[in-house]
């Protein structure tokens, strides 16, 4: 695809812009996104994605139900002393524990970030040897078949422990 401003160069830079529900896209070249004052960024910062976030949900409108005070905008974390106010202002926590004392303000921005998930499960590079993804599967059958046997759930455990012969 062309640049849409020389109509020379391969746009390599792609925008979307959507304003009152109308999406309008632009392409362009390096170049001429450098003449039109556009930064070019590779990566953006977790917590610069989140600074932005947070910005676009004070910008929507309340809703008079929601006009509510939110506990956590009040808290304060006990080890460091971070307000939500502050987070929203430097877009950094102060330690792990904000991670729970602001759970209810944090959660939503956070699936909003991350496409819906809120839970870190890893991956496996699509490189790693064939033994190495045998073994972390192994490992999660068993985290699951201690859950299945815990919960006496004892037909899904017996599952569990033939998947993981079978792997062995």
């Amino acid at each position: 695809m062309l640049c849409q401003q020389c109509k020379e160069q391969t746009a390599t830079i792609h925008l979307t812009e959507i304003n009152n529900g109308v999406r309008v896209e632009t392409h362009l070249c390096e170049f001429c996104a450098e003449q039109e004052g556009i930064a070019i960024k590779s990566q953006i910062p977790l917590n610069e994605l989140l600074s932005t976030l947070l910005a676009s949900q004070e910008t929507e409108k309340i809703e008079p139900e929601e006009e509510k005070t939110d506990i956590n905008e009040a808290a304060e974390c006990p080890s460091c002393g971070m307000t939500v106010q502050a987070f929203r202002k430097g877009g950094l926590l102060g330690c792990p524990n904000d991670y729970d004392v602001f759970n209810e303000t944090l959660k939503p921005m956070i699936e909003k970030a991350q496409g819906g998930n809120n839970k870190h499960i890893g991956k496996v590079p699509k490189k790693e040897p064939e033994d190495s993804k045998k073994h972390i599967e192994v490992i999660n059958l068993r985290k699951q078949l201690e859950e299945a046997v815990h919960s006496e759930d004892y037909e899904k455990a017996a599952e569990l422990r033939d998947r993981i012969k079978n792997l062995q």
